[in-house]
């Protein structure tokens, strides 16, 4: 009868949800779905839960309790389960597979022989049914003191723990520690440790007085997940956070792949008092637990980095920073900071070609140029540019983890670009005039008579695509808005970080708007001179797109075409009266002809820097002649996929070495700064004399690719990671973005000795 009730209740329940479960579905009874079983271990009673595939339970919905009067149970050790979203509940923490829940036992009088248990549960399947919930009444056979006593080892450091309920009468009317704080670990997984307080009626525990150590090596342990306490004030520690009742804390860990159970000692120190004035001396309890095995190395969150010593403050990268700012901080401070980081990207060589593609299109406004329409066309420009950072940073990273700019940087689209700017060159340089088609004016005109819709509507369109193009640095306040929406949700926070960041980068920009009204000539030939200066500019922009995708010879010798011929053209300028240019302007004309001549050498000399053209050919040859040796770079061993990385950081682990792993991309401007200029430097080199040198050259942004950067949450290049000789990353560590080599060396040393 029993089981014919509870099928009765199954099929009420399909038939009210028919528009979410098909008739077809041929569902379990909860009895069937959530099959449990029963032990004792010492003070531990032991519920396994078995559930079928395709069902969850509800952790928030499950509660194990004594349904009889001579014993007690107290809060059960619930491990971590799975998020799960669904329609009924939302997103919850659900239990799948087989579970295993400990709970201690308290004996308040003379110990029975069988305890009475009732079991609380409520889950749902895959396939859309929500059971109602359910109470289940069991009785379990609890073994003989004296064999419960000689159990210690399956009872665990719980048992010890716990001991009686209360004092013998008139010892005291206080009970003692471990009865007004009984403490437990429950069942690890393989990045966390569950740590339970059961806290008498009348005491509570000082949130702040709470501390954890490990002395276990090759296991990091981070700052323990703790709820909001209740505010209290006392007079021993004032004003305060407390916890009455029950404490449920998570210890993260870190550590390496491992294949077996790995032991974790812990010294755990707490504090609490009495509602009746007593204040207890410091609780030192040491725990040993035993982590599973797992597959990969675990990290610890971003909120919960390595505890540090009381003298040393614990360090938080600088992308974790942003992060923190942008999901929690004030939104005054977020816009403040943001922009302040996009003021500084704006002198860099990512966004100083945008100023020739703005102030070419201010020029070509002619005759009816005026201060305010050229700061209205600046704001505009910088307008698109902001906007499309904010849109297209949240859209990436919400949807598709991964930068904008990696998107953007595939050679086809790079040469489509680059042939746009040269087309707006040759515009600049009078071959045709870049206008709309006359049907599409006239209907413009109609809708405003100066045109000024149109104007601005390829303004706002050219900002929003230079912003996409020619942004090919990551930089570090970018990645750091991107990790916090992808991870937290936090699109209009982080969107508006990206935003404020845009509007400081286009600042510079609002500048030449403002003054290219007021100081260029309007009229005359002077304006047709300046329109050919900025064409030689877009040629240029041309070039620098291009710069990902070709190699460096081809390169050096586009410059020095381009500059021997701007040169030319400079040296060649005329007054108006025809007699020769300023001496200023002629001089500044010859030196850019010698510049192209030396980087011409430089290309057939096997030259890669434009800035230095010649520095191949020095080191080449030595001061006397002789053959010089050429400066040493980095030998990196390149790895592709997730499976590499573990290989390799598993063979340092066991040779005792740290791991260094770079992100780098070939479009990725910061990323070739790094080799040149830091990597080169002999205090770095020496600081990673002794470390195992990984690169992942993600610029296919393929598949494999994309499963790396999603490994460690971060969406491109330059990004380096630390991994200590213990295998485990050292995140707070992680730097992003370009770092000068005297700062990244005192980086390395800081982060292997972490």
């Amino acid at each position: 009868m029993k089981m014919l009730g509870r099928l009765s209740v199954l099929l009420v329940v399909c038939l009210a949800l028919a528009g979410v479960a098909h008739a077809k579905d041929d569902f379990l009874s909860p009895d069937k779905a959530y099959r449990y079983t029963t032990r004792v271990e010492g003070d531990r009673l032991i519920v396994s839960w078995d559930i079928e595939k395709g069902y969850y339970l509800y952790k928030k919905k499950m509660g194990v309790v004594a349904s009889s009067a001579d014993a007690q149970l107290g809060e059960p050790l619930w491990p971590r389960g799975e998020d799960h979203t669904d329609e009924y509940f939302g997103t919850q923490e659900v239990y799948r597979g087989k579970v295993e829940v400990p709970v201690p036992i308290v004996i308040k009088g003379a110990r029975p022989q069988v305890l009475g248990v009732e079991l609380r549960l409520q889950g749902c399947a895959d396939a859309g049914l929500c059971y109602p919930p359910q109470k289940w009444q069991t009785e379990v056979r609890l073994p003989a003191a004296a064999a419960a006593g000689q159990n210690g080892k399956a009872g665990g450091a719980l048992s010890a723990l716990l001991g009686k309920k209360s004092a013998p009468a008139g010892q005291s009317e206080f009970l003692p520690p471990d009865q007004a704080f009984r403490f437990g670990a429950g069942l690890p997984q393989a990045d966390s440790v569950p740590l339970t307080w059961v806290i008498a009626d009348g005491y509570y525990l000082y949130k702040n007085r709470i501390t954890i150590e490990s002395a276990t090596p090759n296991v990091q342990i981070g700052k323990p997940a703790l709820p909001q306490g209740k505010p209290k004030h006392d007079e021993y520690f004032g004003d305060t956070e407390v916890y009455y009742e029950v404490l449920e804390a998570t210890l993260p860990v870190a550590r390496a792949a491992s294949t077996k159970p790995q032991p974790l000692q812990l010294k755990v120190t707490y504090q609490g008092c009495a509602e009746g004035g007593l204040c207890y001396n410091p609780i030192t309890k040491e725990v040993a637990v035993e982590l599973p095995p797992t597959a990969a190395a675990t990290a610890l969150p971003a909120d919960a980095s390595a505890a540090s010593s009381a003298s040393a403050p614990a360090v938080v990268s600088e992308q974790d920073s942003l992060a923190a700012i942008v999901r929690h901080g004030n939104i005054a401070v977020l816009i403040g900071i943001f922009f302040l980081g996009g003021l500084v990207l704006s002198l860099t060589p990512c966004v100083l070609p945008m100023i020739p593609i703005l102030s070419g299109i201010i020029v070509g406004q002619g005759d009816r140029l005026t201060p305010w329409r050229g700061f209205s066309l600046a704001l505009t420009y910088v307008q698109g540019m902001a906007l499309t950072y904010a849109a297209a940073g949240a859209i990436f990273a919400a949807l598709f983890k991964t930068a904008p700019q990696a998107t953007f940087q595939q050679p086809w689209i790079l040469i489509t670009f680059a042939l746009l700017f040269v087309l707006l060159a040759l515009a600049m340089f009078g071959a045709y005039n870049l206008q709309l088609p006359s049907g599409l004016q006239t209907r413009l005109s109609n809708l405003s008579n100066d045109q000024k819709a149109g104007t601005f509507v390829g303004t706002f369109i050219m900002g929003a695509l230079s912003a996409l193009i020619v942004t090919a640095c990551v930089a570090p306040a970018i990645v750091g808005a991107l990790s916090v929406i992808a991870q937290s949700g936090s699109v209009p926070r982080g969107a508006l970080g990206l935003y404020a960041a845009g509007i400081g980068m286009g600042a510079p920009l609002l500048v030449v708007g403002a003054s290219a009204g007021a100081l260029l000539p309007k009229v005359g030939p002077w304006m047709e001179t300046v329109k050919s200066l900025f064409g030689v500019m877009f040629l240029g922009v041309a070039i620098y797109v291009l710069h990902p995708i070709l190699p460096d010879a081809p390169k050096l010798l586009l410059w020095s075409v381009l500059a021997i011929i701007s040169g030319f053209w400079i040296f060649s300028l005329q007054r108006r009266d025809g007699s020769p240019a300023p001496a200023a302007i002629r001089g500044f004309g010859l030196l850019a002809m010698i510049y192209g001549i030396l980087l011409l050498i430089g290309a057939v000399s096997g030259g890669t820097d434009p800035v230095a053209p010649l520095a191949n050919a020095r080191q080449m040859r030595g001061a006397n002649g002789a053959a010089a040796a050429p400066e040493q770079a980095l030998a990196f061993q390149r790895i592709k996929t997730v499976a590499d990385l573990d290989a390799a950081v598993a063979s340092a682990t066991a040779a005792g070495r740290p791991v260094m792993l770079d992100f780098y991309a070939d479009w990725c401007a910061s990323c070739k700064e790094m080799e040149k200029l830091t990597f080169t430097d002999a205090q770095v080199q020496a600081a990673l004399a002794n470390a195992v040198l990984l690169q992942a050259d993600v610029t296919a942004n393929d598949e494999h690719d994309k499963a790396l950067l999603n490994r460690f949450e971060i969406f491109g290049p330059p990004t380096i990671a630390f991994f200590g000789r213990d295998g485990v990353e050292r995140k707070n560590f992680r730097l992003v973005g370009f770092a000068p080599a005297p700062r990244f060396a005192e980086h390395v040393k800081a982060a292997f000795a972490s």
